[in-house]
């Protein structure tokens, strides 16, 4: 069984991935909100 540190070690990594990928998606959520991405096509081809 593994020890308490090594458990918080391991937490404290898990929650750091889980906060770089939560903050990596409101980024995109609100870039795409306002208007930077867009998902259509035409937009590339007319360039």
């Amino acid at each position: 069984m593994a020890d308490r540190s090594g458990l918080k070690f391991v937490g404290f990594i898990f929650a750091t991935i889980t906060l770089a990928v939560m903050l990596t998606t409101a980024m995109v959520v609100k870039t795409y909100a306002d208007g930077g991405y867009s998902l259509e096509s035409s937009a590339i081809a007319s360039r």
